[in-house]
């Protein structure tokens, strides 16, 4: 399975494509963050750690998670 970092040098977003189901819940939640339209499409600098971690925890796929 692939997965793709993205940090704001304090937190790391992992993303894993294969487990996305494509809820829209990142992209409703923190736009500046998440556009699919724009690559790399996850810019955390964008947010803050916590905003990020808020939103993570939403994720109803497991694909976005923090290290």
């Amino acid at each position: 399975m692939s997965e793709h970092e993205y940090t704001n040098g304090d937190v790391t977003i992992i993303w894993k494509p294969e487990l996305c189901a494509h809820a829209g819940i990142c992209v409703k939640m923190l736009p500046k963050v998440y556009n699919p339209k724009n690559r790399p499409w996850i810019k955390p600098e964008n947010a803050t750690s916590a905003e990020i971690i808020k939103q993570v925890n939403q994720c109803p796929s497991g694909a976005l998670s923090i290290k």
